[in-house]
């Protein structure tokens, strides 16, 4: 114990070496942030900061400090995984590791290499010139980051550059304990000084930095003068700097291949359609049934009967809901010259008003099972619709109704086994993900709302995916478990095949998301209707979700992509769909792929904290100055005040002034009848220690204020050594003169 509690003795130079250390790691993790899932950010800064305690705290051989380091690796790794529900862990032990074992790739790589970093960093870096040298490194390193990308890394660099300072002062310290170990413990006595001095520096170049004025540079920024010449020269799709860094060649738009999803697209914003309606909605297209592992194939439709469209008459829909709807007019007019398997419009479609401004429906056919609006381009109407009118019935969903309805309640023997088709390669896994999310849910709407939050909150979007971390062949298993990103297609299709897991019948849709709305005059219908408001759909708004089947409330759209907002129109106002989280007006990509604007006038910002500690520092630092050198100053004043310098002769006697008042503080007072000389008789007899200096002061204020020879500079600078010996005795004898005096009083 004794052994253990001396090597912590010794270990606070290396306790601040991890800290610098740690802090110069973090500024690469904020670099990453954007580049790394939030559970690998905390992966990395959980096994640099526990490895970097176990190293301090744990000063044992190198193989038990080996195995422990391994042991705390690895349940970082765990805890990790389990937090951000990468693993959902059940089962007894040997189902959990293997679990841990196949869910821990990529991860543990990060462990490894954030191990080896806390390792060899302070193996290497042991010199002040190596310490010179890595910090520059890491500072050019993020400096290039800066010029040659979109993020600005002034607050990194800033940090790296504390950081590096306090290495330094640290490994200052620790040369001067190994080879002056006098002078340490000479200065040891004294570490309020030491940090005070250290702080004051610190503080200073805070507040120097924060001061300084702006000046806009002379060259231009290198990523800045990229992007600028790039901006006006390149023209194509999504043309903005964001643009530039995408990896696919895939524009977005109305897919016509769903039966293998994945990959990534470049957001295109060309038109598609004006839609003019009394509510805002998503745009229905097709929908599918069959899953087949890599995406959605048609061919559980085949055996579906079409019927033919007679205009103005009602549309069959066989599952349609038997509660209250609400009606939606929609107009879409056609803003490009493509043709598509369907019409859109708001589910579901009740009838058909109008196709290009006349009452032939000549070529439409109604699936009244998928509730979609086919166009077969083989009939004697030769182009698509460029504008068409439809008249859809949205079910209003009773959200309190049905949270209590259960299975019984809601299927009976209708169980729609056709849309709980799972294929048997779904791995195990994703059925018992499933299972363990909705655990605490008991009806299908619950368990289902328990689906949409858990891809809303754990996954993130984007419509670039890294494949790379693929190995899954089942789409929604890679999805789940490894990529762990992506966009519509992958919440969408999760979200399906979940909840066929647990029981609840669910489809995919595919169509458009509502769009921007415009403000024009055309959002006014030839009836006059002011609640009418027109939509601008794009290529970028193409999007597909979920639909669910609840009995006899019909099939329920169920938006799982983050950033998108369903909708829904519910018995109770504000009422989002169930345990959803609150989610943005509009789809979370296109203000996500606005790339930030050019940087260079943008400068580190200090948390105001720092600033105000820095702030308090330096004027504290300054009152101690002030209060160090009053005598100094106060001879300034009375020069100005004489307008002439003070001679020697009167400078002793300002400074005689001056040490009589320090002992009257120390409680040596002097009668009113008694003279200098009587009272420092007096007080040598009560402070003997005191004497020699009290008389030696007392000679050079007799020769200063009587004797015809004056007092020389080189006297003037003895009577302030003295003075300050007589302050400083008094400091480490306080109050012996007042405790001697009772006892010369008793002796008497």
């Amino acid at each position: 114990m004794k052994s253990w509690l001396q090597s912590l003795k010794g270990s606070g130079a290396l306790a601040f070496t991890f800290l610098w250390i740690i802090i110069i790691a973090m500024q690469w993790v904020s670099f990453a942030s954007e580049l790394w899932m939030e559970e690998t950010r905390t992966l990395v800064l959980m096994t640099i900061t526990m490895l970097a305690l176990v190293k301090i705290l744990l000063p044992f051989r190198p193989w038990i400090e080996f195995v422990i380091k391994a042991a705390t690796l690895f349940f970082i790794l765990y805890r990790t995984l389990v937090a951000y529900s990468i693993m959902i862990p059940f089962g007894g032990v040997a189902n959990r590791l293997d679990q841990f074992i196949s869910n821990m790739s990529p991860y543990i790589w990060f462990s490894l290499i954030a191990w080896l970093i806390i390792e060899m960093v302070p193996l290497i870096v042991t010199t002040k010139q190596r310490i010179i040298v890595f910090v520059g490194i890491n500072i050019a390193a993020l400096a290039v980051l800066d010029s040659f990308t979109p993020t600005v890394l002034w607050e990194e660099v800033a940090w790296i550059v504390f950081a590096g300072m306090g290495w330094l002062v640290t490994q200052h310290l620790q040369y001067f304990r190994q080879h002056y170990p006098q002078g340490w413990k000479h200065i040891r006595r004294y570490p309020y000084k030491i940090a005070a001095n250290i702080a004051v520096i610190f503080a200073l170049i805070i507040m120097v930095g924060v001061n300084m004025p702006e000046v806009q540079p002379t060259l231009t920024d290198p990523y800045t003068a990229w992007t600028q010449r790039n901006s006006t020269t390149t023209v194509g799709i999504n043309n903005g700097t964001g643009a530039m860094n995408q990896r696919m060649s895939t524009a977005s738009g109305y897919s016509r291949q769903d039966n293998r999803l994945g990959g990534g697209f470049n957001f295109d914003y060309s038109p598609v359609m004006t839609i003019t309606t009394n509510q805002r909605s998503y745009w229905r297209g097709e929908s599918k049934r069959m899953y087949s592992g890599t995406g959605w194939s048609d061919a559980g439709n085949d055996d579906q009967t079409l019927n033919d469209v007679s205009m103005t008459a009602e549309l069959e829909n066989t599952q349609e809901t038997r509660h209250s709807t609400e009606q939606v007019v929609q107009t879409i007019t056609m803003q490009n010259d493509q043709s598509y398997p369907v019409l859109f419009g708001a589910y579901s479609i009740h009838r058909v008003q109008s196709v290009d401004r006349d009452s032939q429906s000549n070529g439409l056919h109604w699936n009244p099972e998928q509730a979609e609006l086919l166009w077969s381009p083989g009939s004697q109407r030769t182009a698509y619709p460029k504008t068409y009118t439809l008249v859809s019935h949205v079910p209003v969903i009773p959200e309190k109704e049905l949270r209590k309805k259960t299975y019984s309640d809601l299927y009976g023997a209708n169980k729609q086994e056709a849309y709980l088709q799972i294929p048997d390669e779904l791995p195990q896994r994703v059925r018992d993900l499933a299972k363990n999310i909705t655990a605490t849910a008991k009806t299908p709407y619950e368990k289902v709302g328990l689906l949409q939050r858990y891809l809303q909150q754990n996954y993130a979007y984007t419509n670039n995916p890294d494949l790379s971390r693929k190995r899954s062949k089942d789409f929604v298993d890679a999805f789940l478990f490894e990529i762990r990103e992506g966009y519509c297609d992958y919440y969408s299709t999760s979200l399906v095949m979940m909840a066929r897991s647990v029981g609840v019948p669910a489809r995919w849709v595919k169509g458009y998301a509502p769009g921007q709305q415009t403000f024009s005059d055309e959002a006014t219908t030839s009836d006059g209707d002011e609640n009418m408001s027109s939509y601008s759909v794009t290529n970028a708004d193409a999007h597909s979700w979920a639909e669910v089947y609840l009995g006899e409330y019909g099939w329920v759209p169920v938006e799982a992509t983050p950033g998108f907002d369903m909708p829904l129109l519910t018995e109770q106002e504000d009422t989002k769909t169930p345990d959803a989280p609150e989610v943005k007006d509009q789809p979370e990509p296109e203000q996500s792929e606005q790339a930030p604007q050019n940087h260079p006038e943008e400068g580190l910002k200090i948390h105001p904290v720092i600033i105000a500690i820095a702030a308090a520092i330096l004027v504290l630092w300054a009152a101690y100055i002030i209060w160090r050198n009053r005598a100094d100053i106060h001879f300034y004043l009375l020069r100005l005040r004489r307008g002439k310098p003070l001679t020697p002769d009167e400078k002793v006697i300002v400074e005689t002034e001056h040490w009589l008042r320090f002992m009257r503080r120390k409680g040596f007072g002097r009668a009113s009848h008694e003279t200098l000389r009587e009272s420092i008789g007096r007080w040598s007899i009560e402070a003997p220690e005191r004497a020699a200096l009290l008389q030696q002061l007392l000679g050079w204020f007799e020769q200063a204020r009587y004797s015809p020879t004056s007092v020389s500079a080189e006297d003037w600078r003895q009577v302030r050594e003295q003075a300050s010996l007589l302050h400083k005795e008094g400091r480490t004898r306080r109050g012996a003169g007042r405790k001697a005096a009772p006892d010369q009083k008793d002796k008497g």
